[in-house]
């Protein structure tokens, strides 16, 4: 039988902030008992980001917590870390900027020790910049702003993990909407997932989607696009019609090969007793 696929979990940003981090829980669990945990730091030129993700893993359970800082496209070539990407039970991208990976890591030994990994069963997940790389066409840079504009958002190529999906992270607190609504206007096969802070997409084998974490994912379809007018100068306002947009708390799923949302059962809510009548 063909290898499954690992889970591919792409995350919103501030994870560690929140005091219950599920996500990062969550995703050391699916790794496996006592696993190894592969740590990229390298979109961030923060020296202590691996160590804190190290850390934490460790606190999670993690045997083993590797920091691979690839700060040079001559490391991507380091026998000894491209050993523990094929030997990782899950593979882990911090934060950052997103175009830095791309500089390091495209067309290297280490981006296609990922692809391979991940396409024998190793889980990746990546937050904030880190989300991002994991598409086929990544935004690289943009503006803010929820109405989509001409040439808002500046696009590179990521790692492919995510073939049809572009990640925005951020989404909601950086208001980027509408950048994420004017990638579709260029590609409307594309479907757009956008991430808030401490959100998490859980991507299995299959392609369902489902949402984790305090915030929303946004889910941008393009697919039954009516119209669009994508502008003349940088900065003038797109128009699209019949976009479907989708907003998705925790447990949602979205089937991401039918394009179908299941939702999560609502809490119930319980009824207020009745006062007592009393005749006066």
């Amino acid at each position: 039988m063909p290898e499954k696929r690992g889970y591919l979990i792409p995350i919103g940003g501030a994870e560690r902030r929140v005091r219950d981090p599920i996500i990062l829980r969550r995703f050391v669990s699916l790794c496996g008992d006592r696993p190894r945990i592969a740590i990229i730091p390298s979109a961030s030129k923060d020296a202590g980001m691996g160590e804190r993700y190290h850390r934490t893993f460790k606190d999670f359970g993690a045997d083993e917590a590797w920091i691979l800082n690839f700060n040079h496209r001559s490391d991507c070539r380091r026998s000894e870390w491209l050993e523990k990407l094929e030997r990782a039970d899950g593979i882990f991208f911090a934060g950052g900027n997103q175009s830095r990976l791309s500089r390091l890591l495209n067309g290297t030994n280490a981006a296609d020790a990922i692809r391979a990994a991940y396409a024998r069963g190793t889980h990746v997940a990546g937050t904030s910049a880190g989300a991002s790389y994991m598409s086929s066409h990544m935004i690289a840079s943009g503006d803010e702003g929820a109405i989509p504009r001409a040439r808002m958002a500046a696009m590179g190529r990521g790692l492919g993990l995510a073939n049809g999906l572009i990640i925005d992270q951020h989404f909601r607190q950086r208001s980027r909407l509408g950048r994420l609504m004017s990638t579709l206007a260029y590609d409307p096969s594309a479907l757009g997932l956008g991430l808030d802070e401490a959100t998490a997409a859980f991507i299995d084998s299959d392609d369902i989607l489902e949402v984790v974490g305090r915030g929303a994912a946004t889910i941008v379809d393009g697919a039954d696009l009516e119209y669009s007018w994508v502008g003349k100068d940088k900065g003038d306002p797109l128009s699209l019609v019949g976009v479907l947009l989708h907003v998705l708390l925790d447990g949602a799923r979205f089937d991401l090969r039918e394009r179908r949302v299941t939702l999560a059962p609502e809490p119930e809510e319980e009824d207020e007793e009745e006062e007592e009548a009393i005749d006066l």
